[in-house]
């Protein structure tokens, strides 16, 4: 906290220092305008040259200011995005909001876990750990939460994320450049249709007429102004007028080649300056430098290119203007010209544009995780093994607020499947959400909630909760028996950590009992590693069936005061309080 206040004090004053210069600088400018009419005025009334060459200073003088007040406009910009970082970041530690993007929108009903264990929605996983401000930093950081790596991805990942943790104004001046990159998931698929458009070549007649009339027109002009004949000026005027019909042929192609491509080559330049600081960055670890070498490309440096391409569909951009597409094409042909650049970067690095763009992404999602571990120093990488140990020590939910979250330690070892009990609003479904949620987390290289854990990943498979229609019964328990039959038919192919909730509420009782104890003695014998969590005392008697596999532990609940008092703490055995009779007599139910 006192970092993030630190630089928020540290970015106030610079951005106050900026703002001064900025607005000097736009006073300055506006009066080298008024002084070159002024020169100008006063010239074209005594005809002086001094008044002339006063003009011209006055005018190189706005240039030269024009080109220090852009540079003071991005870093007004980059520095209010860095305040807002970390406003957003006190914010955040505070509890006082979250003001992070909650990736709604990549939410799967048929995921796994995905909705079970919020990972995407308000206060989700997603929204708590998203640090990224370009689509494909989303996007990547979303695919990431659903998909399980191979063990020495997690360990390449939790190189990288132990590096990145420590490069803090690193990874938030990489924020604020994303960040004032105003990206969309609209420019990003324009970006990427354009790149996967066909790649067909002008024609020859159109290649030969971007050289011939651009050298006539050229030829003519010379010629005028060595002979000074008038004729040549109409000669000119109808090459001229050919040239705009040239332009006719191409324009179809011209628009075709920009479509949608609207603002564009400004996103395209905040990527090249993402791939920059990338490129300009030392790293340790193996991930991270693989990927930086990805940004190296026929001898040059992919922010390199970026920057090309974006300067090609800036200057494409001006088609639109009706004066300079007629004064440029007249003369020169000056967009077909762009267009055959255009189509000679895409020849030459439309196969690495997505790979540079998933780059990006990738940083964005390891640095999202990084400031996961930065701001949790008390949570640990877990160790990674291959021999079915899941093991946690004071394990708790990494959403819930420190000052308030109870730890717990669990392992699955050497009994693999837990039979979980306990009241209502004892803990049970936070305690699975616990278990599943830094399953994940293990499962992509992050740090876990917990002071010591030891994991070995596996497909997180989660019932704790219907998103089916649920108007009628048949619908809440037939959505239930289709989330069984997906558990199952992944546990036919490979063991899975499995979490489930009070399944087969759709019932009668001694249906949903016998149901339980049998899908309990289906999963255990697919080798399943995991949680179960039931009200019902016959389940727990499983474990004396399987007593090397199955064990028992639950949540208790105290009466104190004529109150219910929770303390969250998980005990082996069975739950041996109840407290519903209690609190409807309590509330006055019964």
């Amino acid at each position: 906290m006192d970092l993030y206040q630190n630089k928020v004090a540290q970015y106030t004053e610079a951005l106050e220092k900026i703002n001064t210069k900025y607005n000097t600088i736009s006073i300055l400018r506006l009066l080298s305008v008024f002084a070159c009419l002024f020169f100008l005025f006063y010239y074209i009334k005594t005809s002086q040259m001094g008044y002339v060459v006063s003009a011209f200073l006055s005018f190189v003088c706005f240039v030269f200011l024009m080109r220090i007040h852009s540079s003071l406009s991005f870093q007004k910009q980059l520095t209010s995005a860095l305040l807002k970082i970390n406003q957003n970041e006190i914010s955040y530690l505070k509890r006082e909001k979250i003001p992070f993007e909650n990736g709604v929108e990549f939410n799967d009903f048929h995921h796994p876990y995905a909705y079970d264990l919020d990972i995407f929605g308000e206060h989700s996983l997603f929204q708590n750990l998203n640090r990224t401000a370009t689509f494909i930093g989303k996007k990547t950081l979303a695919n990431q939460l659903l998909t399980l790596n191979d063990n020495e991805a997690i360990l390449e990942n939790q190189e990288a994320i132990n590096e990145l943790k420590t490069k803090i104004d690193w990874r938030q001046e990489f924020l604020a450049l994303a960040s004032i990159s105003q990206d969309s998931k609209i420019a990003y698929d324009s970006l990427l249709h354009w790149n996967r458009i066909k790649k067909t070549p002008l024609s020859k007649v159109l290649l030969t007429l971007s050289y011939v009339m651009p050298a006539l027109f050229l030829g003519l002009l010379i010629a005028y102004f060595i002979t000074d004949k008038i004729v040549l000026l109409a000669y000119l005027s109808y090459v001229f007028i050919a040239n705009t019909m040239v332009l006719g042929i191409a324009i179809k192609r011209i628009k075709a080649e920009i479509a949608q491509a609207e603002n564009i080559d400004n996103i395209i330049k905040q990527y090249s300056l993402l791939v920059q600081q990338i490129e300009t960055e030392t790293f340790q670890s193996k991930k991270l430098n693989d990927l930086q070498q990805q940004l190296f490309f026929k001898n040059a440096k992919a922010s390199q290119h970026l920057k090309a391409l974006s300067e090609l569909f800036s200057s494409m951009d001006t088609v639109g203007n009706l004066v300079v597409a007629t004064l440029f094409n007249g003369t020169f042909l000056y967009h077909i010209h762009v267009l055959k650049a255009l189509l000679k970067w895409k020849e030459n690095y439309s196969t690495e544009l997505e790979g540079w763009m998933d780059v990006i992404g990738a940083f964005e999602m390891l640095n999202s995780l990084a400031n996961l571990a930065h701001n949790n120093p008390d949570f640990v990488f877990p160790e990674i093994n291959s021999e079915y140990k899941i093991g946690f020590s004071d394990l708790g939910h990494p959403l819930l607020n420190p000052v308030s979250r109870v730890g717990n330690d669990t392992h699955f070892y050497p009994q693999s499947f837990v039979i979980l009990t306990g009241s209502n609003m004892s803990g049970k479904s936070t305690f699975l959400r616990s278990l599943g949620i830094n399953m994940v987390l293990g499962g992509i290289g992050s740090v876990v909630c917990a002071s010591k854990a030891s994991v070995h990943p596996l497909p997180v498979l989660v019932s704790m909760r219907l998103s089916d229609s649920l108007s009628d019964s048949e619908s809440y328990f037939f959505a239930e028996i289709k989330r069984l039959k997906q558990i199952m038919d992944v546990l036919e192919e490979k063991p899975a950590f499995v979490l489930l909730d009070e399944i087969l509420r759709g019932t009668n009782s001694d249906d949903k009992r016998n149901g339980t104890i049998e899908v309990v003695k289906k999963i255990i014998a697919q080798k399943a590693i995991g949680a179960i969590a039931t009200h019902d005392i016959e389940v727990c008697l499983t474990t004396n069936a399987y007593p090397e596999i199955l064990t028992n532990q639950c949540f208790e609940v105290e009466i104190r005061d004529n109150e219910l008092y929770f303390d969250y703490k998980l005990r082996n055995g069975i739950c041996q309080n109840k407290s519903a009779t209690f609190l409807m007599q309590k509330m006055g139910v019964i």
